[in-house]
């Protein structure tokens, strides 16, 4: 058995610097951002087109990996809650799941809307939601 392994296929262009940057609920998120494969990954975007929903796996790489208990959205009024039942970036293996609207693709860049995701987060995994 091969050790577990993983390989950051891009990264992640966007005008979100802060969590505090990031929309409270990806919801409602209408921000637009790119997302660039590295060459190397060019042929697995074949198929995806503007108008499709995807959804983009990431590394929060600046996320505190020891936290297991949050405030969720810094909000203590909420009390405090596992990190397994919020969308914390804060988590022993972060990783974010978000659900992007294609809005163009061109070579390895793919213009997105829906974005809730930190300026140079490194992507791992993107995958399509069939219609």
């Amino acid at each position: 058995m091969h050790p577990p392994e993983l390989h950051f296929i891009g990264k992640v262009h966007s005008d979100i610097h802060t969590i505090k940057d990031a929309p409270k609920f990806h919801a409602e998120s209408d921000r637009t951002g790119t997302l660039e494969l590295y060459p190397q990954y060019l042929e697995g975007l074949k198929g995806i087109a503007a108008g499709q929903t995807i959804v983009v796996l990431c590394w929060f790489h600046q996320a505190n990996r020891e936290a297991l208990q949050v405030y969720p959205r810094g909000d203590k009024s909420r009390g405090l809650h596992g990190v397994f039942v919020t969308r914390s970036p804060m988590r022993p293996n972060p990783i974010a799941i978000s659900e992007l609207k294609v809005l163009a693709v061109d070579g390895c860049r793919i213009e997105v809307s829906g974005l809730d995701i930190l300026n140079g987060t490194p992507i791992v995994d993107i995958k399509n939601i069939p219609a």
